[in-house]
């Protein structure tokens, strides 16, 4: 909306109020000497031409200070849990500068989350921005979920949790969990929701960033922010740029999409005082990832972890991408020799078995070399104890979630890969936790075999289940019974 001043225009950011304070607007440009154009935070019901304009002379704020732990606000700091407006606190401004370079602390260490995938294979760091990248319906919020779960616990700082363009039954069902498990005392909530004007959810993530601040400046505390999603972030700006009537750029997101981006992001970051470490879940339109939204936010992580539609399909949850998820602090420095050369290995052998899987699905397993079948069966297991059974998912699944720290999962990996157990049955190895909970699960799927020994175990009576997935399993002397038919459907196809 255009609003008309006759003495002296407000400041850019000013924050005016129209129907007695009902409705919120902020300032963000000066069109002339009279007239100041702004994008209304709340309903505009009811607004007429001509309406009487007041300039509060202040900005938007959010409120600080211990009164905010363990309650849930909108844009504006109001309590939204039912249970009154928040006492002790103070009140600052939402536009805040990021923390000077002098003031920035350049320690690295990891961030354990009990998620085997995570701690293995894409580590997160301390004080850093991780992000969770994946189209609709893949995983992003029940990963965030488990992660606030896991994390919380050990935790001994601060979470602040903002949900930016989030549905209401998300917001409910997160509070009440949060609730049930205990934690809430030192969680707290903003909201700024799918049904609020764009304005609201263009600024959530700037108040929940400056109750962070509060607690990593003032208090000295380590911090867990939690952003769910990014893009609806940069999405509140691109509908805020159309209402300025900016000309969209590449695929009609905002010209100042990067600005933007970047005036939230650089105010995550370690100091000398404290750090706020930040998991943010980032929506990827059609799931590409050259999509400039997700370009944009790759830039600014330190972990930036894919999740695949093909592996939620194939039932490997978490379906995060191995080969395509990547973190700066995977490297010898700092995670240790040991763990990196792992990584290594792992990250290869499942480079391996994707590139042999055109053979396989032309030619079947039968025709790869006795090498290349044991990569297959290493790479299959890998993909298998990299699932775990999450406590967010308790009640759909009816397996109980598990917590692994990060050396029962490098010793799971390493023993998997030095053929420890490739006498076991694959879904031995699937929603497990530590590895040797493998041995348990395949005595009860298979009681009469006994895997795991060196030499075939002789007279023991097997199901024709358990002898089809040991003949299935790479066994490089024996040769297959089903050799004929396959060369004849190999040369069929060939001449074909």
């Amino acid at each position: 909306m255009d609003i008309h001043f006759d003495g002296r225009l407000p400041d850019i950011y000013t924050l005016l109020h129209a129907k007695d304070g009902e409705i919120a607007i902020e300032v963000l440009a000066q069109l002339d000497a009279h007239r100041v154009r702004g994008i209304a935070l709340t309903d505009t019901q009811g607004l007429v031409r001509g309406s009487a304009v007041e300039n509060t002379g202040g900005q938007l704020k959010a409120p600080v200070g211990k009164g905010i732990l363990s309650r849930m606000f909108d844009v504006f700091g109001n309590a939204i849990d039912r249970e009154g407006p928040p006492t002790d606190v103070q009140w600052r401004t939402v536009h805040r500068a990021p923390p000077a370079l002098e003031r920035r602390s350049t320690k690295s260490e990891i961030f354990e989350t009990g998620i085997k995938v995570i701690d293995v294979l894409v580590p997160i760091e301390r004080g850093g921005k991780a992000g969770l990248f994946g189209g609709a319906g893949v995983g992003k919020t029940v990963l965030l979920t488990e992660m606030i779960h896991n994390m919380i616990e050990h935790q001994k700082g601060i979470s602040i949790f903002c949900g930016i363009g989030e549905r209401c039954r998300e917001g409910e069902e997160l509070h009440r969990g949060m609730k049930d498990a205990g934690v809430l005392p030192n969680m707290v909530m903003v909201y700024g929701q799918m049904n609020e004007p764009p304005g609201a959810r263009f600024r959530v993530g700037l108040a929940a960033l400056t109750m962070a601040e509060y607690f990593r400046d003032d208090e000295h505390r380590d911090v867990l922010l939690l952003i769910d999603n990014i893009f609806r972030f940069i999405q509140a700006g691109m509908e805020v740029s159309g209402l300025m009537g900016q000309m969209p750029s590449r695929l009609g997101y905002q010209p100042t999409m990067g600005t933007e981006l970047s005036q939230l992001e650089e105010r995550i970051a370690n100091t000398d005082t404290g750090a706020i470490t930040s998991i943010q879940a980032v929506y990827v339109p059609a799931d590409d990832l050259t999509d400039p939204s997700a370009v944009h936010t790759f830039s600014h992580l330190s972990a930036s972890i894919v999740l695949s539609r093909k592996r939620a399909s194939e039932g490997l949850y978490p379906a995060i991408d191995l080969l395509q998820s990547s973190s700066k602090m995977a490297t010898q420095g700092i995670v240790g020799e040991r763990h990196y050369l792992l990584a290594q290995e792992i990250r290869r052998t499942l480079a391996q078995y994707e590139n042999l899987k055109d053979i396989i699905a032309m030619l079947g397993l039968e025709q790869l070399a006795p090498e290349d079948r044991k990569v297959v069966a290493r790479a299959r297991r890998l993909e298998r104890f990299l699932t775990q059974p999450f406590f967010a998912t308790e009640q759909f699944s009816g397996i109980k979630g598990k917590l692994v720290s990060l050396k029962d999962s490098l010793d799971g990996c390493e023993r998997i890969l030095r053929d420890e157990f490739k006498d076991y049955p694959e879904s031995a190895l699937y929603m497990i936790g530590a590895i040797d909970e493998a041995k348990a699960k395949a005595k009860v799927e298979n009681p009469a075999a006994r895997p795991g020994s060196k030499t075939e175990a002789k007279g023991d009576p097997q199901s024709a289940d358990s002898k089809a997935k040991i003949k299935a399993e790479p066994q490089p002397k024996a040769e297959p019974k089903s050799k004929p038919e396959v060369a004849h459907a190999a040369a069929d196809a060939h001449k074909s």
